[in-house]
């Protein structure tokens, strides 16, 4: 059966622990930090508002995102096993790039929110309803399961003769493309047209609305209300540019990076799939008012 070998980062052994240990207390602060705002959220009534319905969605897509690396990657550096097999490997990469186009709708669905909030507030109970968040939600989780599919029908027809060695601790779509030895001009096409489709229609949305949220901002005529406006979108603008940015980098390296060292594109790999379901939750908890109460009531009870 075909077997893949999966790297570790350039210049460290499989087995270091130096780098297992981070790597659990990365994913332990990730576990805890978005079960926690889910709990938080279901528990107390006074945020079940849609920004919060929202920003559960964010923690699913967090926890699937980071769960869908944690195998291979404790296994790497833990146990100094680098083998999968190509299903295993296939079921991988589907997961993560399905939870990444759903981190993405939920980022859009966030910015509309902040949209209506700030431009329409005295409309804002009446657009954002439970029935218009239960539809948008399923419409996201759709679009990233049903996205990814023909990606993996795709690659699992393809013949791979050359080497087998994967570039990162995890199956990633254009890495495995790498290692093909027939024509993949199909799959690198309808790759790009899924990417164009969901990442690059919702950083264009998320850009949209932002300026249209700037515009309404200036128009405002207190400057009390200019900060309290503004205020209330820098958690969301701050997940945007964690989630973006590594996904920017990646792709830029992947395309016009070939010369930098193997390092430069695990790390940024790792960022990408393990920064933002990390940080994602301490912003929040440390820019929204009632998640930050919340904790703290808990604090003091305990």
């Amino acid at each position: 059966p075909l077997t893949f070998i999966l790297t570790g980062i350039p210049g460290l052994p499989m087995g270091s622990y130096w780098m297992a240990l981070p790597l659990c207390c990365l994913y332990l602060l990730m576990l805890l930090g978005n079960c926690t705002l889910l709990w938080m959220i279901k528990t107390d009534h006074s945020l079940h508002t849609p920004m919060y319905y929202f920003l559960s969605m964010l923690a699913v897509a967090d926890l699937g995102l980071s769960l869908s690396t944690l195998p291979t990657m404790l296994a790497i550096f833990w146990f100094e096993s680098t083998s999968l097999c190509f299903e295993a490997c296939i079921v991988q990469m589907y997961f993560i790039h399905s939870f990444s186009a759903i981190e993405s709708g939920v980022l859009v669905a966030m910015a509309f929110d902040r949209f209506v909030a700030i431009c329409y507030p005295l409309r804002y109970a009446s657009v954002l309803t439970n029935s218009l968040i239960t539809k948008a939600g399923g419409a996201i989780f759709m679009r990233g399961i049903c996205v990814v599919v023909p990606v993996a029908i795709l690659i699992k027809k393809m013949p791979f003769c050359r080497s087998h060695v994967l570039s990162y601790s995890f199956c990633l779509h254009q890495d495995m493309l790498r290692l093909v030895c027939g024509d993949v001009s199909v799959n690198s096409l309808y790759g790009l047209t899924a990417v164009i489709l969901t990442k690059g229609l919702d950083s264009l949305t998320i850009l949209l609305s932002y300026m249209m949220i700037i515009r309404a901002i200036l128009n405002t005529v207190s400057q009390e209300a200019r900060a309290k406006a503004f205020s209330t979108c820098i958690s969301h603008l701050c997940a945007v540019l964690i989630f973006y940015i590594p996904l920017i980098g990646l792709s830029i390296i992947h395309r016009f990076g070939k010369h930098l060292t193997p390092l430069t594109h695990v790390l940024l790999a790792d960022a990408y799939l393990l920064v933002p379901p990390v940080l994602n939750p301490l912003v929040y908890s440390w820019k929204t008012k009632q998640i930050r109460r919340r904790i703290l009531i808990l604090l003091c009870q305990r």
